[in-house]
């Protein structure tokens, strides 16, 4: 059972909609402009950072592309080179079957 004397949240109170004393209008309206600031700022940051992430991701994926295409080369050599060895078997295929069918007493 938990404690009940735990604090699990903080409370925070709304603010009052009133101006404090000796507050008028043009302060508020400069704090609130103070903090429009801030958050373009922060904004800012932000867009950068992501537009500099997306910048990193591109070149990623570039690389990313080109590591495919060097594979597909490679695959690609591969595969002629297997045709090619495969055709040399056949042809070898073919040569040992000739040859068994011309001296016929050296089969098994």
């Amino acid at each position: 059972m938990p404690d009940p004397t735990s604090v699990t949240a903080v409370i925070i109170p709304f603010p009052s909609r009133r101006p404090a004393t000796g507050c008028d209008g043009q302060e508020r309206l400069r704090r609130a402009l103070e903090g429009l600031d801030e958050a373009l700022a922060t904004q800012r940051a932000a867009v950068a950072a992501w537009r500099a992430a997306l910048s990193d991701l591109g070149g990623v994926v570039s690389g990313l592309g080109d590591s495919l295409r060097r594979y597909r080369g490679s695959l690609d050599a591969l595969g002629s080179r297997v045709a090619g060895l495969h055709a040399q078997a056949v042809r070898l295929e073919r040569t040992a079957d000739a040859a068994l069918a011309v001296s016929p007493g050296s089969a098994r």
